[in-house]
């Protein structure tokens, strides 16, 4: 990352007036990951075919912003942060829930204190994906290594609006998250809104974190416009796009990790529940168990070796299905900012009409079973 001093941005990037303290700071950084992917099976007009191109955002996603601090004295800062995705094989902004935003991966504002914790205003990351996602396979490996569909946002596809988060200090190890959206909507204070709480413990080698979500869907079918319409984005790709009419979507999720030497080692265990009312296109609510788990082992200072395992069994809406996927990884740092990697993923589905899609990639088959490989690098600055 490259920090200035704010006096030298405050014209050329923030167009601001007044004078700068010398105890403030704003931080240009950002992420360029890409790669050339290889795809089995891909449902094309009914039958399955190859494919192979450019995919960016594998280990990370692309992005670039601006963060920054100003002391306020007393232990007390003020913080700001605006997040730009984008994807670099196009040039073109970040969609989420089928929008394009400036800032779409985050943008708020805050304050921050050495000894109450910090609370933030804007579009941020849940409590869940802030604590629980950092022990999983997903926080070293991204999206090859996550769920199907990202049903349980694993892979934080969904972010909030309208949220005010806070975060405590670490006390002994322990730290807690919460964080509430405001749905907006005049004379229905609950529709569409979105609460969330998460915890994490760490005690030497010893990780764990816990949390749960509710994001809650509009009142009415033209309120949601016939699919999803809350304070958070949700989460829908191939296997889960049948329920983006679900009344709410809650989310629990607990993981925990241990580091022995080169290895470390993690389990994680989630349930997805996409409810329904008389406005849905579906009738009861549908489950997703997720159970996963991975190894990653340190072979060099420079190199990174990863393997994962994914289970995930969906059920509930006169359907069960289940998606067995395994993962695998290598990671290889050229210098402190830029690294190659080589990944990829089998997964096979099993249940009545149930047909595969690896991770979030939403590159369903025709069949039950696919593959994807990508060779890649990424960069930050």
């Amino acid at each position: 990352m490259k920090k200035f001093a704010l006096s030298s941005l405050s014209l050329a990037l923030l167009g601001a007036a007044g004078a700068a303290h010398a105890q403030s700071s704003v931080t240009l950084y950002g992420v360029l990951d890409d790669s050339i992917q290889y795809v089995n099976n891909v449902n094309v007009s009914g039958s399955n075919k190859s494919s192979i191109g450019l995919t960016a955002g594998n280990l990370q996603g692309n992005r670039w912003g601006l963060k920054g601090t100003e002391d306020l004295g007393g232990g007390l800062k003020a913080v700001f942060q605006l997040e730009n995705g984008f994807n670099p094989n196009s040039g073109s902004m970040g969609s989420y829930n089928g929008s394009s935003k400036l800032f779409g991966r985050q943008a708020f504002v805050g304050l921050s204190s050495d000894q109450f914790g910090t609370v933030t205003i804007g579009r941020q990351y849940d409590p869940v994906v802030d604590l629980v996602q950092a022990v999983t396979a997903d926080n070293y490996w991204g999206s090859t290594f996550t769920t199907p569909s990202d049903v349980d946002n694993n892979d934080n596809s969904s972010r909030t609006n309208n949220a005010i988060k806070y975060t405590s200090q670490t006390y002994a190890g322990f730290q807690f998250e919460a964080m509430y959206a405001f749905g907006g909507v005049a004379g229905s204070t609950g529709s569409g809104q979105t609460w969330s709480g998460a915890a994490t413990y760490a005690n030497g080698p010893f990780s764990v974190a816990a949390g749960y979500i509710r994001m809650d869907n509009a009142d009415t079918l033209a309120g949601r416009n016939g699919g999803w319409a809350g304070t958070s984005d949700g989460t829908f790709n191939s296997i889960n796009t049948p329920y983006v009419t679900a009344k709410s979507i809650g989310i629990a999720s607990v993981g925990a990790q241990y580091v022995i030497g080169p290895v470390t080692a993690g389990l994680r265990y989630s349930n997805a529940q996409y409810k329904a009312d008389g406005f849905s296109a579906f009738t009861s609510t549908e489950r997703y168990n997720v159970g996963a788990g991975f190894v990653n082992y340190q072979l060099t200072p420079a190199a990174l070796l990863g393997l994962g395992y994914t289970f995930t069994h969906g059920s509930g809406n006169g359907d069960s299905a289940s998606y067995n996927q395994i993962s695998l990884g290598g990671d290889y740092n050229l210098s402190k900012r830029t690294d190659l990697y080589l990944i990829g993923a089998y997964q096979r589905a099993t249940g009545t009409g149930a047909v595969a899609s690896v991770a979030d990639y939403d590159e369903e088959s025709a069949s039950n079973s696919q593959a994807i490989v990508s060779l890649g690098i990424r960069h930050k600055f």
